[in-house]
């Protein structure tokens, strides 16, 4: 084995074609090779698990701080996800001004293109608002746009946006999804109160899935469908907030058994990782942590989630879900999803980015780029 090859602890091996007992021998970031035997996982399998790091879609901030906090505070949130295993991910803003929009972006787009030791790979921003309507808020401010195309397309000049959510009824919708989506974005309906027909008609013009599903859309009510009752009846890319919070365990399997290409997220916000307490979301928001809950202030709405990519894949585990169905849902289909061809999957060529994970799902390690993240 040459000096520049690193090899990572021996255990099960999660690969496309099922798990391989042995190890990766990483070289210059990427997996040169897998060594080992094909097998059968079992009840008693010699540990540790060796599976794809987790990607995150949608992630506002953790430890206090968030997208609208500055070039270092955005870097010191994503290397908290980091170290639980999140080695790739679309920072996300809110409804927020145009200057504190721009400044976010603009921030996200530095650190994406000047990444630092310790830090996960940023695909680009996720834009949530603010071209939403206004009777879906949620937790979003309540200074949202109609649909700009020309504006939209000019915050995708200044930084790559890999997502964005956009609701397809406001005016200019269905604009801003078209325009979005010729430039590559992957774009989705949330916080929105589209009927089924208006659902369908977005996706007709560009969508590609749905935004926190179940939270901030219109629902499920068997005579009149919204963008929930779509998502079940045709979706096939759909995010899912997995803090158990958010969406009822039943429906989480609900989901898992409907859309084919269901996807984990965080919706992680200011007060993840941090002390119960007060604190603000994008600067001027007030938001309240207690325990794995964080509300607005008012307690008028949950206000994204405390947990990590590590927390919503072991929350999949309990529900019953294997190790390997889980690793699906936490890294895989986001791979597929935005097209991401060296990330997702343990094989050669690959970006050697992968978690460790020992008894009861415990952390043992987070490789990024070929290295252990120490």
């Amino acid at each position: 084995m040459s000096p520049s090859q690193q090899t990572s602890p021996t255990g099960y091996v999660l690969t496309p074609s099922g798990w391989v007992h042995g190890h990766l021998v990483c070289e210059e970031g990427r997996i040169a090779r897998i060594e080992g035997q094909p097998v059968t996982l079992t009840d008693n399998a010699e540990l540790p698990y060796i599976v794809p790091g987790f990607i995150d879609l949608h992630v506002h901030g953790a430890q206090g701080v968030d997208f609208s906090s500055g070039e270092d505070a955005i870097r010191q949130f994503t290397r908290f996800h980091a170290a639980s295993g999140t080695v790739a991910m679309a920072p996300t803003t809110s409804t927020s001004t145009v200057e504190v929009i721009e400044k976010a972006l603009a921030d996200i787009e530095k650190v994406r293109l000047s990444p630092r030791p310790g830090e996960p790979i940023i695909l680009g921003a996720h834009l949530e608002g603010p071209f939403i309507n206004p009777g879906k808020l949620g937790a979003q401010r309540d200074i949202t746009r109609r649909g700009d195309a020309g504006l939209a397309l000019r915050w995708a000049d200044m930084c790559r946006l890999v997502v964005a959510t956009v609701a397809p009824e406001i005016e200019g919708g269905i604009e801003v999804i078209e325009a979005l989506t010729a430039r590559g974005c992957r774009v989705q309906v949330g916080h929105s109160l589209a009927t089924f027909e208006e659902t369908a008609a977005g996706f007709a013009r560009g969508l590609s899935g749905f935004t926190h599903l179940f939270n901030g859309m219109s629902g499920l009510d068997h005579r009149k469908p919204g963008v929930a009752a779509y998502a079940l009846a045709k979706g096939r890319y759909a995010e899912l907030i997995c803090d158990l919070n958010h969406v009822h365990p039943a429906l989480v399997l609900a989901a898992y058994r409907a859309i084919p290409r269901l996807y984990a997220i965080t919706d992680a916000t200011t007060a993840a990782g941090c002390p119960d307490g007060a604190y603000d979301f994008g600067g001027d928001h007030p938001i309240v942590k207690k325990g794995l809950t964080i509300m607005l202030a008012d307690g008028s709405s949950l206000a994204g989630s405390a947990i990590t990519m590590l927390d919503a894949f072991r929350n999949l585990v309990s529900l019953g879900l294997s190790v390997a169905e889980a690793s699906d849902l936490c890294a895989t289909r986001q791979a597929e999803y935005l097209c991401l061809n060296d990330l997702g999957r343990l094989i050669p060529g690959n970006s050697a980015s992968f978690v460790v994970l020992g008894r009861d799902l415990e952390l043992k390690g987070v490789w990024l780029r070929g290295r252990e993240n120490t």
